[in-house]
């Protein structure tokens, strides 16, 4: 099969899961648990204007998940779940440890 026909072929798929065909469909459902931001944010010992930087969000965005006006959502929910496991993890990456 062409790399065509693979793009062709899952992007009927994803139309007809889309329109309620369910049939063929792999479904995978995923929890991500939700974080208190600020919390996970201190475990870091990282300032705000720090942590935003480190995790490649906007000081203002950081912010609004600490004083719940917004939530994290998609990646940005499951680094913040990652860091709440592994304080750490960020730092390590960004030195190559």
């Amino acid at each position: 099969m062409s790399a065509f026909e693979s793009v062709k072929n899952g992007l009927e798929e994803a139309l007809a899961f889309a329109n309620g065909d369910t049939a063929d469909a792999k479904v995978h459902d995923v929890t991500v648990t939700s974080v208190n931001v600020a919390e996970v944010r201190q475990q870091t010992g990282l300032s705000q204007a720090a942590f935003a930087k480190s995790i490649g969000v906007a000081k203002g965005t950081l912010l609004n998940w600490e004083h719940g006006r917004r939530h994290p959502t998609g990646p940005a929910q499951v680094l913040l779940a990652l860091i709440a496991k592994k304080p750490s993890v960020v730092q390590d990456l960004l030195r190559g440890a």
